[in-house]
C-alpha cells in the first residue's frame, strides 16, 4: 500500500499542497493511505477525494481572518518584507478574559465546516482506505492518531481543527474530558503511524528544508522570542520523527521517498500572506517534479547496479 505524509508547518502547507498536485495529477500516483499533522491534516481529507483543484483555491486565498477569530499578531509591511509583532490589545483581552492562549482560531473551525462537506466526507470514508489526522493530547502527554472510519462528520472536523491548534497562539480545545492542541508537538512527520497502517511505500512532504539553517535572528520581545523557542522545539521533534521513520521504513522493507523544501520559506508559518502561499503552490509543484525525476533516476542506477 502507498502512503502520502504532509508534515506540520502552517501556511507552508501550500507549497506541500503543490508537491501533492505534481505527484498525484501529474504522474497519477494512487494512496491508500493519508496521514497528516497540522496544515497537513487540512489538506490530507480534500487530497484523498481528489478535490485538489478545490484545496489549491482555498490554500491560494487564505488570509488571518480565515484563521483567526482574535489574532495575537500584528503584520507590517516594509517593501516585500513582514514583519511580526504582537498584538497587545487582542492580547491583555485574553488575559483579562482569564484564556490561558494569546489567540483564538474558531474562524477556522468554520472554514473546516465551510470547505469540506458531508458528503464529501462520507466519500472520503468510504473509498479511502484510511485518513489520518495527528493530534496531542496535552492532558495524557501522549500523541493520538485519529482515523476518519472511527468518527462522524463533526467529530472529524473537530480532529482536524485541533490538529492545527498552535499554542499559544490558537486555541486549545477540551474534547471528551482531555485538552488537546497541535499534532506537530508530538509528530511533525508521522511517518512511522503510516508505515505501521500498513504503508509499503511513502511519499513523505516535509515542510522545512532538508539543511536546517543557523544563525537565526532570535526575537526582540518575549512573545517573539516565544515563537523562536517553540520552532527550534519542533525542530527537534521533526528531527525525531525523520529518523523514526527511517527506522520503521528499513524495519518493514517499505520504500521512503522524502520531499523537503529546497530553501527556509518563512521564519512565521502562522503568518497566511495570499501571494506568497500562491507562489509556493508552484514552488512546490516545480520542486515535485524535480524531485521525483531525480528519485526515478536514482532506481533506475540502483537496478543498473544490482544488475
Amino acid at each position: 500500500m502507498r502512503a502520502l505524509v504532509i508534515s506540520g508547518g502552517g501556511s507552508k502547507g501550500a507549497f506541500a499542497g503543490g508537491v501533492a498536485e505534481y505527484l498525484m495529477k501529474v504522474q497519477k500516483r494512487k494512496y491508500d493511505i493519508f496521514v497528516g499533522t497540522s496544515t497537513g491534516s487540512l489538506l490530507i481529507p480534500h487530497l484523498s477525494i481528489g478535490a485538489i483543484d478545490k484545496v489549491k483555491e482555498i490554500y491560494t486565498n487564505v488570509n488571518q481572518r480565515t484563521i483567526f477569530s482574535l489574532n495575537p499578531f500584528i503584520v507590517k509591511c516594509k517593501g516585500d518584507r513582514e514583519y511580526v509583532s504582537i498584538n497587545y490589545f487582542n492580547t491583555i483581552l485574553q488575559f483579562i478574559k482569564s484564556k490561558r492562549t494569546f489567540g483564538e482560531s474558531k474562524n477556522l473551525r468554520k472554514n473546516i465546516k465551510k470547505n469540506f462537506s458531508k458528503e464529501e466526507f462520507e466519500f472520503a470514508r468510504k473509498n479511502s482506505k484510511d485518513v489520518v489526522v495527528t493530534v496531542s493530547n496535552l492532558s495524557t502527554s501522549a500523541t493520538e492518531y485519529k482515523s476518519i472510519k472511527d468518527f462522524n462528520y463533526d467529530d472529524f472536523c473537530d480532529w482536524i481543527w485541533i490538529s492545527c491548534n498552535y499554542i499559544p497562539f490558537m486555541s486549545i480545545v477540551e474534547k471528551n474530558g482531555y485538552e488537546y492542541a497541535d499534532g506537530g508537538f508530538g509528530a511533525l512527520v508521522p511517518i512511522r503511524e503510516a508505515i505501521k497502517r500498513g504503508a509499503t511505500e511513502v511519499d513523505a512532504i516535509i515542510l522545512e528544508s532538508e539543511n536546517l539553517e543557523r544563525n537565526k535572528i532570535l526575537g526582540k520581545n518575549p512573545f517573539s522570542l516565544m515563537f523562536n523557542l517553540f520552532g527550534y522545539l519542533l525542530d527537534q521533534v521533526e528531527q525525531h520523527n525523520i529518523i523514526s521513520g527511517k527506522l520503521a521504513a528499513k524495519a518493514n522493507n517499505a520504500t521512503l521517498n522524502l520531499y523537503y523544501t529546497p530553501t527556509k520559506l518563512t521564519e512565521n508559518s502562522l503568518i497566511f500572506n495570499k501571494k506568497l502561499m500562491t507562489e509556493w503552490w508552484e514552488l512546490g509543484f516545480k520542486y515535485g517534479k524535480k524531485k521525483f525525476e531525480q528519485l526515478q533516476l536514482n532506481e533506475l542506477k540502483e537496478l543498473d547496479l544490482n544488475g
